[in-house]
């Protein structure tokens, strides 16, 4: 990125309202990219975020050989159900939600591909995808550390007789690849194919995201219990037509806890009670923290407490497994609470674009704070007035370290973010949208 700023100084907030229109969804924006190429006929997608990562996306899709045009507001894509380029050497960024489902459609495809990324993304395990990649016949090797990109796919030999097994608890991005490959694979085979979870199915909702999504594209997948999914033989992805594509559910995060600490009311338009994404929950954390709630069925309202005036949040002690991006959020909150706070069961926040445990807990203590935390938890100490101290906060190229750090300029003291540019990966004007929102103190 050409004039990258390095650093953003936020001056002490001390209230927020407004309403804001919520950019794509990440999730739903790469899911629909790949099933819309993956199906027959054209598919117009509306809404679909413009970020770093939906850059990877579109422009793997196009060294593949798909056809993609912009059209006004909507781009345009011309199904192709196979990857006509069989041979490309693929840059991922380090866009999890593109590297993983296409890395398994270009796998049970078959071809001459290389995958790669940035340092961080050959640090993001990829191993257990790979391993049900492989049970199925198809050729997968590391052409670096074992278990993590970067990767060379070739032609395998796929086996769709028995089940399919992969783990649960790393991250559910490995689910949602296989279950997007496996119409691939169940339509050449003509046999059903069974896709089985070993251990803990983390992240449950962003499976519903991937099997409401598959439906929309034609592909009925029955699940038992979220341990056992089979795709019938012969499916076929077909075009919606027209796929809109929701607001990111995990965005409204900050715009909520904005309105909780903020006073509010901060309205929120683009995802709400009729979300398909999980994030949408945590308008039940900021309701249960002592905001005020008004959930729409495409917007979320929201009315707290005025934190810069002394007044507090409700402390909590919380299972995230199911909101582990949104729990981040939470964990920003928590300085502005009546007690400690625990976040519980985000031991997949070690994996994504940086070991996010670590890192909240490195820069919540440069603001003064008292932090502890284990493998898969943390714990977060409330700060009073008299103990916040400026800091400079470390993003590691991590979009939601600095959106979530955001939230700490109603601390009473300068904070500079560094790199804001970062969230570019998923919300390129958040800064924009957030200083429209936010007042200081004009005396």
């Amino acid at each position: 990125m050409t004039n990258r700023p390095e650093r953003l100084v936020l001056n002490p907030a001390i209230s927020a309202r407004g309403i804001i229109e919520l950019p794509g969804s990440k999730s739903i924006s790469n899911r629909a990219l790949l099933l819309a190429a993956l199906s027959e006929g054209r598919t117009r997608l509306q809404g679909l975020l413009d970020s770093d990562d939906t850059s990877v996306m579109l422009g793997a899709l196009r060294a593949l050989g798909i056809s993609l045009m912009e059209e006004g507001e909507s781009v345009v894509v011309q199904g192709a159900q196979r990857f006509p380029v069989e041979q490309a050497e693929l840059f991922m960024g380090n866009a999890g939600t593109a590297i993983r489902p296409l890395t398994a459609a270009l796998a049970v495809q078959g071809g001459d591909y290389t995958l790669s990324g940035v340092p961080r993304m050959h640090e993001r395990p990829i191993g257990d995808l790979v391993d049900a990649l492989r049970m199925l016949g198809a050729s997968v090797d590391y052409l670096g550390n074992a278990g993590y990109p970067p990767l060379h796919i070739g032609r395998g030999d796929l086996q769709a007789g028995r089940p399919v097994k992969v783990k649960g608890n790393v991250s559910s991005q490995f689910l949602t690849a296989l279950l997007m490959a496996a119409p691939l694979v169940a339509k050449r085979a003509g046999s059903d194919v069974t896709v089985e979870v070993d251990g803990e199915l983390i992240s449950q909702p962003y499976i519903q995201i991937t099997l409401n999504m598959m439906a929309r594209f034609g592909v009925e997948v029955q699940q038992e219990d979220w341990q056992r999914f089979t795709i019938p033989a012969g499916a076929t992805y077909r075009s919606p037509g027209t796929y809109l594509i929701e607001g990111d559910a995990s965005s409204a995060s900050y715009f909520m806890a904005l309105g909780a600490i903020g006073g509010g009311p901060v309205r929120i338009r683009g995802a709400g009670a009729e979300s398909i994404q999980g994030d949408i929950g945590f308008a039940q954390v900021v309701k249960d923290m002592g905001a005020q709630v008004t959930l729409d069925a495409n917007s979320v309202e929201v009315l707290g407490v005025k934190v810069a005036a002394g007044e507090r949040l409700r402390a909590f002690d919380r299972d995230f497994n199911l909101i582990p991006d949104a729990a981040m959020t939470a964990a920003a909150l928590a300085l502005y609470a009546d007690g400690p706070c625990v976040l519980r069961n985000i031991g997949s926040w070690r994996v994504k674009e940086t070991d996010r445990i670590e890192a909240m807990h490195a820069e919540l203590a440069k603001l003064g704070a008292k932090v502890e935390s284990g493998p898969d938890w943390l714990k977060v100490h409330p700060l009073q007035t008299a103990d916040w101290r400026e800091a400079e906060i470390e993003t590691y190229d991590d979009h939601r370290m600095a959106m979530c750090f955001s939230l700490a300029a109603f601390g009473g003291v300068p904070v500079t973010i560094l790199d804001p540019a970062c969230v570019g990966k998923t919300f390129p004007e958040y800064f924009s949208v957030y200083s429209s929102l936010v007042q200081h103190d004009k005396t």
